[in-house]
């Protein structure tokens, strides 16, 4: 009976994990929602760009919110490089817009990068960016409507991605909408989980100093502001474009913000105490995740010590799904079932991840930055390859 009991509730574990909890969250939502008061506003504006090695994207990443439709007086922004040695800082430094300035720091990290510039920053709201995403042109206005309500201290917007080339490239940005779908219910009721890195507004006079080891800096800096009891709330309509990542690339980024889960946990025990009305949230999508990949092992092992025949019809369904993701590589773009392969290839991959991600236990401060690998992309082969929404 206890291989049973262990098989059956650790399935039941990964099935609410991965579908239960987003369905009855979406359920919740639309049952309780708590909506924000939004007004056109035009408080000063100052974008923090932290960048290692963009020199290939940062003029189009200056131009991107230099081009928006905000009052151009009201709008600054600040590159920091971290330590960069390929002509990001020259290429800033020389841009012809007296609103863009350079501040060029030694590598110490993105944390420390985004403290420099909160300290330097002058708006009253600060925008926190990466350098890679381009902003739609009302992205700034439309993240800036959601401060007129004075509840609100974090405002994050809706990160895009390009169709990909592949089926590989497809699949990770299907992750991406079925994760956005959890954020957009989560947003809904008040008990959001973080905010996009890409694209992440907050009151500049809320911000607190980010720990120099911290993983998720939009996760530690959107908490500690909600812990002031402000708001973090997800703006749709504010977006950001991206391109799909490769498989790999994602698998690296999956470890590194998983790890940072665990430092999270560790550095905002609040979030286990269940009168936080992130309580049952964080548990369900975070923790769970986090346990995920032990729930797969649990259920591969107790599969043996099942009774003949459920041993071998449970051995047999994993040993197929394992297959299908172990041999989708080798599969051809062209065949029917790359479409089933490639995703559950994603889903094992992601899943590795973050069994991976305990790693944080056992690496020093130094080491972890490690986790931080170049994230490759490829332009689509159709440059008007619509978005993924």
């Amino acid at each position: 009976m206890i291989p049973a009991i262990l098989f059956i509730a650790s399935a039941a574990f990964t099935v609410y994990v991965v579908f239960g909890y987003p369905v009855l969250l979406s359920l919740y939502a639309r049952l309780f929602p708590k909506p924000i008061l939004k007004r056109p506003g035009y408080p000063r504006v100052s974008i923090i760009v932290p960048v290692r090695n963009g020199a290939g994207w940062v003029e189009a990443k200056i131009r991107s919110l230099l081009t928006s439709e905000y009052p151009p007086e009201l709008l600054d922004v600040l590159i920091v490089s971290d330590g960069s040695t390929d002509g990001t800082d020259e290429l800033a430094a020389n841009y012809p817009d007296s609103r863009v300035a350079l501040l060029s720091l030694p590598p110490g990290g993105k944390a420390i990068a985004i403290n420099e510039g909160l300290a330097r920053a002058k708006g009253e709201i600060a925008v926190l960016t990466d350098v890679r995403q381009e902003f739609d042109p009302q992205a700034i206005q439309k993240l800036i409507a959601c401060f007129a309500d004075p509840s609100v201290g974090v405002v994050t917007g809706e990160l895009m991605i390009c169709e990909g080339n592949s089926f590989e490239e497809q699949q990770t940005g299907l992750y991406w909408r079925y994760e956005k779908w959890i954020r957009k219910n989560l947003n809904r009721i008040d008990a959001m989980l973080g905010a996009t890195g890409s694209i992440c507004a907050i009151r500049r006079q809320l911000a607190v100093p980010i720990p120099p080891g911290i993983l998720l800096d939009d996760v530690y800096l959107p908490f500690a502001i909600a812990f002031q009891n402000f708001r973090i709330y997800f703006e749709d309509e504010a977006k950001a474009f991206d391109l799909p990542t490769s498989l790999q690339s994602e698998f690296w980024r999956k470890v590194r913000t998983q790890a940072g889960v665990y430092q999270i946990m560790l550095h905002f025990p609040g979030l286990f105490w269940p009168g936080n009305r992130r309580f049952f949230h964080f548990l369900s999508h975070k923790v769970g995740r986090l346990l995920l990949p032990f729930a797969l092992l649990l259920i591969l092992i107790s599969s043996f010590a099942l009774r003949a025949p459920y041993n071998r019809i449970a051995i047999g369904v994993q040993a197929v799904f394992y297959g299908l993701a172990l041999t989708d590589r080798w599969i051809s773009e062209r065949a029917g079932i790359k479409r089933v392969t490639a995703l559950i290839r994603a889903f094992v991959v992601l899943v590795a991840a973050a069994g991976c991600a305990v790693v944080v236990f056992f690496l020093p401060a130094e080491k972890l930055k490690k986790l931080w690998k170049e994230t490759r992309v490829e332009r689509p082969r159709k440059p008007e390859a619509p978005v993924l929404d």
